[in-house]
């Protein structure tokens, strides 16, 4: 028995959300999905999640301080924070890998780099 893969989509966007958790659901993947920053650290302060699909450009908690807060609440349980974002310039995925993100997957989304990324846990 495999066991369980639990990721957590966070995006202000309905379709967003319910685009990379079909893909994911497809990969084997449970998913939770979470339309803010806030309500992501409630759901991880409940759950354990090996994944973040965290949007950088929500209303409210930005992505970005979102991740530092996963970061310090994450204690024992390795976690892999994915930006999730629309800015694909050099400088935006070197600013986000030395804010604490794990990797970077632009938007839209292809299944084969959402596949690469989730391969690697």
């Amino acid at each position: 028995m495999t066991e369980q893969r639990n990721a957590l989509v966070v995006d202000d966007h309905p379709t967003n959300r319910l685009l990379a958790s079909a893909m994911l659901k497809r990969l084997g993947w449970t998913v939770v999905e979470a339309e803010s920053g806030s309500a992501a650290l409630t759901l991880a302060a409940k759950q354990t999640f090996h994944l973040v699909l965290l949007d950088i450009s929500m209303p409210g908690l930005s992505g970005e301080d979102t991740c530092v807060q996963l970061r310090a609440a994450e204690a024992n349980q390795p976690l892999r924070i994915v930006a999730y974002t629309a800015h694909a310039f050099p400088e935006d995925r070197e600013r986000l890998l030395a804010e604490g993100f794990d990797d970077v997957l632009v938007k839209p989304i292809s299944r084969q780099r959402l596949e690469e990324i989730a391969a690697n846990l």
